[in-house]
């Protein structure tokens, strides 16, 4: 079954950048040259929020892993983090010296990675909403970082037509992919953590294995590519275009499956749920879509026996190389009695752990905001003490 729109958001009043999806799927979340954040609710009949915090137009935004926080960039230097449901309370981090491109939290929602027209990459942690170090080897803007799935690595993409893929602890460039002919807009890592895809101006996709550090596909388009996402599984990848197009590559066959035509005007950004049966596009044309995916109910298995049969030699490395959560598809169905209990367990632990991150997230954002109001109200009592002070001096003068 082909892709098909499932909702239509219509409230911004500029550009849509960047779109993520809660861990929930119950809220969305997009920013824009507006200057605002939006979360829109997925269930029908509820209000969406509008934040409004940054003096800039906001470039990027991400639902931290638990879903009880969004980070966001803007061109006003800083990022905010916001608890989507209190309305509109945020905490600032002054983050850069330029723009801010790009946030992406760590799969453990412990640390934040933002980029930016700076030309510097800043690793902080979002508890503390400390600074820890910088990574500045690129020489031109950076328009977008992420972490490894396992968070030991950080891959970076910037205008200076690099990839760069970083190790977080030595906090040393381990490699430059410098393959591309135009600027890199997007880069993200493959769900299995084995390789990067990167997006970029001379209307292509590029998909490299970090672990040989060598190209394994390229996608040749005829518009620049400004977004990427890959599917959960790790056997899709959808991309944005200027030419207003979204498009589904089957990363195992290697093949362009879908073109959507939904956005007049360039499609920006694009990203798919959690679970991967949704994904959402943003436009120059302010509108905000979500689209149910359709395709991914196929089984993955059938999948697996058609890419086999795959000519040309780069599939099939590709195939075998991605561990591609494939498998895990297959053996459920095998012995499902068994594990249905086991899984059961597993998923109530999950969602309780989660539940947990998600309120320690809440009270950390919260004490952080009393910590702001409490540094503002000892600035006044400072104010009013010299003004005393100075009344007092010009009385007894």
């Amino acid at each position: 079954e082909d892709p098909s729109l499932e909702r239509h958001f219509k409230g911004h009043r500029d550009a849509i950048t960047s779109v993520d999806f809660s861990l929930n799927k119950k809220q969305l979340a997009s920013g824009s040259m507006d200057s605002c954040l939006m979360i829109w609710s997925m269930r029908p009949q509820m209000r969406a929020y509008r934040f409004v915090g940054h003096k800039d137009a906001v470039m990027c935004v991400q639902f931290s892993p638990s879903g009880h926080l969004v980070a966001s960039g803007s061109r006003d230097k800083t990022v905010r983090l916001w608890v989507p449901s209190i309305k509109g309370e945020s905490t600032v981090f002054k983050a850069h010296t330029a723009t801010v491109r790009s946030v992406h939290f760590s799969s453990d929602g412990q640390s934040l990675v933002t980029a930016s027209d700076d030309k510097t990459v800043k690793v902080w942690t979002v508890h503390r909403q400390k600074f820890l170090f910088s990574l500045s080897q690129h020489i031109n803007w950076v328009r977008c970082a992420r972490f490894s799935p396992d968070g030991r690595l950080i891959v970076s993409a910037s205008d200076d037509k690099t990839v760069k893929l970083w190790d977080k602890t030595s906090r040393e460039c381990i490699h430059s992919f410098c393959e591309h002919g135009g600027f890199v807009n997007h880069v993200d890592f493959h769900p299995s953590g084995t390789c990067i895809a990167a997006a970029g101006t001379d209307n292509t996709v590029k998909v490299w294995d970090v672990r040989m550090n060598r190209l394994l596909q390229h996608y040749q388009g005829n518009a620049v590519v400004n977004s990427l996402s890959f599917h959960p599984s790790g056997n899709y990848l959808i991309t944005a275009s200027n030419d207003s197009t979204l498009k589904i590559l089957d990363l195992l066959e290697g093949r362009l499956l879908y073109t959507l035509h939904g956005h007049q005007g360039p499609a920006t950004c694009v990203a798919f749920s959690r679970a991967g049966d949704l994904f959402a596009s943003g436009g120059s044309d302010e509108q905000v879509m979500v689209w149910k995916t359709n395709f991914d109910a196929a089984d993955y298995g059938d999948v697996l026996k058609k890419s086999g049969t795959s000519v040309d030699g780069t599939h099939r490395t590709l195939q075998s190389e991605m561990d591609c959560g494939v498998h895990v598809k297959k053996t459920k169905t095998q012995d499902s009695g068994r594990n249905r209990a086991h899984q059961e367990e597993e998923t109530n632990l999950t969602n309780t752990l989660e539940h947990i991150m998600g309120q320690l997230d809440v009270l950390t954002q919260t004490v952080s905001i009393l910590e702001q109001r409490l540094t503002l109200t000892e600035d006044k009592l400072k104010e009013c003490l010299e003004n005393q002070q100075k009344i007092i001096q010009n009385k007894t003068s």
